[in-house]
């Protein structure tokens, strides 16, 4: 394989990750025309299209897919043998994939990402938000952070926080207007805010545990928000009852401006866990951003 035909294929890689060619130039340092061009050349060579244009989007034909699917763990284990050289420049160096949701970036990344891209500064990271759960080998990503229930089996799982738990609250000018619940199958006589799952479009189900009984809930909702801070705002204005975390709403709680009720129904259940394969050694940057995250 010659230096061209191998930048090309790094160069579709991006392409079918980043669905642009514009985002994809970016990441590569070339510009969109010089990318389109390659990508072109590349298809003619193989004979065989390899994406899928339209005036807005670009994304992998089938064939692409397969040849993702390929290139994938090949470029994966070159990134990992490039930045094993940080081991040998005596501090850690590379690119970073990490991909996690909304809330754990606001909660895990956006505390601590700052301060450790600035004490290592050979260190480049990129962080994909998605309510999904993304398959972190095939997507090309280094590392994930969930809630830790949600993790592959598969996978090495490293906390990086305390349990979490659910609070069912709303103000007590609602609960005024309406009596309060006892028990989840008594949420059906009452107004609640739901929280639609950006990648699947499904409403986030209330799940609750007493005594051994599991109990789920797909509650009648006057609102519905894909963001968690519109969600909470209705409830703290009394629109209705809210599945919220309890770390969020603790102030809310102890001041009176929030009401909580079915506590006993919300069990603690695992917090935010960073994860990674485990078939391989982890780079050193890895190692770094976690050790950061812990502390």
């Amino acid at each position: 394989m010659t230096r061209g035909e191998f930048n090309d294929l790094l160069a579709f890689a991006a392409v079918a990750r980043e669905r642009s060619f514009t985002r994809a130039a970016a990441v590569l340092g070339i510009s969109p025309s010089a990318l389109s061009h390659a990508m072109k050349s590349l298809e003619e060579r193989l004979d065989v299209r390899l994406l899928a244009r339209t005036t807005r989007s670009v994304s992998p034909t089938e064939a692409g897919e397969r040849l993702l699917r390929s290139l994938n763990p090949a470029m994966a284990e070159i990134r990992e043998g490039l930045d094993a050289l940080a081991e040998w420049r005596g501090e850690p160096a590379g690119a970073l994939r990490i991909t996690t949701f909304a809330y754990a970036a606001e909660l895990v990344l956006a505390p601590r990402l700052p301060a450790f891209l600035l004490s290592h500064p050979q260190v480049r990271v990129e962080v994909n938000v998605d309510d999904g759960l993304t398959d972190i080998v095939a997507a090309g990503f280094h590392a994930g952070i969930r809630l830790g229930d949600t993790v592959e089996k598969d996978m090495v799982a490293v906390r990086l926080g305390p349990p979490l738990r659910s609070a069912i609250v709303g103000t007590p000018d609602y609960f005024e207007r309406r009596p309060a619940p006892h028990a989840p199958e008594d949420l059906s006589a009452h107004d609640c805010i739901g929280y639609r799952l950006s990648k699947s479009g499904g409403l986030l189900p209330w799940e609750f545990e007493k005594d051994g009984k599991q109990v789920i809930i797909r509650p009648r909702c006057v609102f519905v928000a894909n963001d968690g801070r519109l969600a909470a705002a209705a409830v703290r204005a009394g629109v209705g009852l809210g599945y919220l975390m309890e770390q969020d709403v603790s102030a809310d709680i102890a001041a009176g401006r929030l009401i909580q009720v079915l506590a006993d129904w919300c069990q603690p259940f695992a917090g935010f866990h960073l994860y990674h394969p485990g078939r391989r050694q982890s780079p050193p940057a890895l190692k770094a951003l976690i050790a950061a995250l812990r502390a």
